[in-house]
């Protein structure tokens, strides 16, 4: 089943085309990576799928509902880890997660039950009540996948979640991450080639706004002639294989 479709998607900003006629699918519970350097128009392409910006051309389907018909639809759909953080920094990490319980309208019982299950889930309990701005990165990253999932969304839109994070916080986070997968759709985009090979399902490498390939870890390589990932990803890009 396809839980995202998008046709023909276009955003361009002035005499800039940041993603240009995208046509891409992803499935109904895989975890699907975006790759491409800097400026290859992956995190345009999430700010369009998660309703942040409008396009300028295509649509996309989300779950069913359209970008630009049914976007309060969507929202209620999607959960968003941004690649800026969002949690509040003079917020405890309680303080945070009852925020968006109340955004949420949630009741005081379902706020404690919520809290608790986030909580277990993503090994909270050493800091429930500290303050977000003296977190660690990589728990300020948990804690903002953990909000994310609040709503208990049926598509999770993880932006460079481990940007910045030691080897160590980024493993940590690959493994909440690996938690997640099939119960959740989750589009995940990310520069680390490790990252991608460990964790997706399917991968899709974009350049200049176009998507020049999707498939598997094992596909891709296939294709770029290697077994070795980051070598395949430099390939495609440079040749720009489609």
């Amino acid at each position: 089943m396809i839980e995202i479709k998008t046709i023909e998607l276009v955003k361009q900003y002035k005499n800039l085309t940041t993603v240009d006629k995208l046509n891409l699918e992803i499935r109904k519970g895989e975890l699907f990576s975006l790759l491409g350097i800097n400026g290859a128009g992956k995190t345009t392409t999430i700010k369009m799928l998660t309703c942040l910006t409008k396009p300028t051309g295509g649509d996309a389907f989300v779950g069913g509902y359209s970008i630009t018909k049914q976007s309060e639809q969507v929202k209620q759909l999607i959960g968003v880890s941004p690649q800026e953080s969002a949690v509040a920094p003079n917020l405890t990490v309680r303080e945070n997660l009852e925020l968006i319980c109340g955004i949420h309208r949630f009741s005081k019982e379902k706020t404690k039950k919520k809290i608790e299950e986030l909580t277990k889930q993503f090994a909270l309990d050493s800091i429930l009540q500290r303050k977000a701005c003296k977190l660690s990165g990589g728990f300020q990253r948990r804690v903002s996948i953990a909000m994310a999932l609040i709503s208990e969304p049926q598509i999770l839109f993880l932006d460079e979640p481990t940007l910045g994070l030691d080897v160590i916080a980024r493993h940590d986070l690959w493994d909440v991450i690996r938690s997640l997968k099939g119960k959740v759709t989750i589009i995940l985009t990310t520069h680390y080639m490790e990252e991608a090979e460990s964790l997706s399902d399917r991968i899709g490498i974009m350049k200049g706004g176009r998507l020049l390939v999707v498939g598997t870890v094992e596909e891709l390589n296939s294709k770029a002639g290697t077994n070795d990932f980051e070598t395949a990803f430099i390939s495609i890009v440079k040749e720009g294989a489609v």
